[in-house]
C-alpha cells in the first residue's frame, strides 16, 4: 500500500507538468492563477516537491480536474476508462471521458423523483446533450414540460432555465454531454441562477 502512494504520488509531478504543457501555459501564469509561487510549482513538476493537498487542490481547480485525476499515473496505452462514479443529489455520475478542458461525457442514473419535490428550474454557462438510454425522463426548459423516453434525445443552452426529472417508478439512465461550463456546475458546484432580464 505504501509503495503504490508513493508510486502515484512520484506520478504527479509529471501529470502536472504534463496538463500545464497541454494548456499552454507558463508557469508564472499559472502561479497567478493559484498562488503558489513559481518555485514551489516548478520544484512541485521536477518531483523536488512532495505534493500535499494545501498544494493539489488549487491546481486541480485551475486545471478543472478532480484530485484524483491529478494523482493518477501517467496514461499507459490503455483505452478503458476506470474513473469512480460520483454522487450528487442522489444522482449517480458515471464518467465515459478522461480528458480534461473539453466536452465531457457521462453516463447519469436519475432516481424516480419525489412527488413533493420542487420544480425549480436552473441556469448557468454551458451546453447540453442528453440521451435516454432506459427509464423515462422529464425535461423543463423554459416553458416546455417534455417527457422523453429510451432512444430520444434533447439538447439545449443551458443557460435557459431547465430541470431534468425521472416522473417513473424506476431509475432512468441517460448519457449526457457537458461542456465544461457545464461539466463543473454539475459536478463540482451548485448551480446559481442568472438573473433575468431587468
Amino acid at each position: 500500500m505504501a509503495k503504490d502512494l508513493e508510486a502515484a504520488l512520484a506520478a504527479v509531478g509529471p501529470q502536472l507538468r504534463a496538463l500545464r504543457h497541454k494548456r499552454d501555459i507558463t508557469l508564472t501564469q499559472l502561479a497567478e492563477t493559484t498562488g503558489i509561487s513559481v518555485s514551489t510549482l516548478s520544484r512541485l513538476e521536477s518531483g523536488s516537491r512532495r505534493p500535499t493537498l494545501e498544494l493539489l487542490l488549487p491546481l486541480a481547480e485551475a486545471y478543472q480536474v478532480t484530485l484524483d485525476e491529478l494523482v493518477d499515473a501517467p496514461e499507459t496505452g490503455d483505452p478503458r476508462i476506470r474513473q469512480r462514479p460520483i454522487e450528487r443529489n442522489g444522482h449517480t455520475y458515471v464518467p465515459l471521458t478522461r480528458r480534461p478542458g473539453g466536452v465531457q461525457a457521462f453516463k447519469q442514473i436519475i432516481p424516480p423523483t419525489p412527488a413533493d419535490c420542487g420544480l425549480e428550474q436552473q441556469t448557468h454557462e454551458g451546453y447540453e446533450w442528453l440521451y435516454v438510454l432506459s427509464g423515462r425522463v422529464r425535461l423543463l426548459l423554459g416553458d416546455h414540460d417534455i417527457i422523453l423516453t429510451a432512444g430520444e434525445a434533447a439538447e439545449f443552452d443551458t443557460r435557459l432555465p431547465h430541470l431534468v426529472l425521472n416522473p417513473g417508478d424506476e431509475p432512468a439512465e441517460i448519457l449526457s454531454l457537458f461542456g465544461p461550463q457545464g461539466e463543473r456546475v454539475h459536478l463540482r458546484a451548485r448551480p446559481r441562477p442568472t438573473p433575468g432580464p431587468a
